[in-house]
């Protein structure tokens, strides 16, 4: 109270006045360019938001597409993978075939090769049976028949040993 009773009703209505007359100038020219100023400022506030978000949404994008090339990648690596190992496997079946068939071809040329020293031993077993059989009759009979008829006597003997054995 005490303040109202420092104001004076003529000074209070002649500020009063100096108000409304500079609100009035300022309202008649400055007022639309202030507006008009934050406007623009609102606009371009709006504006860096709306590149904001979309800045966002290409990083989001971006983070999408990297997450499926990754997965892209992992799904052939995997691919590759299963390739190289599927691979790896034929070539083993495939050198395991071939050593098999290469031992199966050594054991018989083994046999074939055992079979016919068989032979040639049996062979030659016979005739030193023969000669060994011819010389134990000649001293046994102290006579010598002919060298033929002593072969055919000793064969005859051999076919016996071989039907028995």
């Amino acid at each position: 109270m005490e303040l109202l009773k420092l104001l004076d009703a003529n000074e209070l209505i002649v500020q009063m006045i100096n108000f409304f007359i500079v609100l009035f100038f300022l309202r008649m020219f400055l007022w639309k360019r202030i507006l008009k100023v934050l406007d623009n400022r609102k606009e371009r506030i709006a504006s860096e938001f709306k590149n904001i978000d979309a800045v966002k949404q290409q990083v989001a994008d971006m983070k999408a597409e990297y997450a499926a090339k990754m997965l892209s990648a992992e799904a052939e690596g995997k691919q590759r993978i299963q390739q190289a190992v599927e691979k790896a496997r034929q070539e083993a079946e495939k050198i395991r075939s071939h050593a098999q068939l290469d031992a199966q071809e050594i054991i018989e040329n083994a046999k074939t090769s055992m079979g016919n020293e068989l032979a040639a031993a049996r062979q030659e077993l016979r005739k030193e049976l023969v000669d060994l059989t011819i010389m134990a009759t000649e001293n046994m009979i102290e006579e010598k028949l002919t060298e033929d008829q002593d072969k055919k006597l000793i064969e005859d003997f051999l076919k016996k040993v071989d039907t028995k054995v």
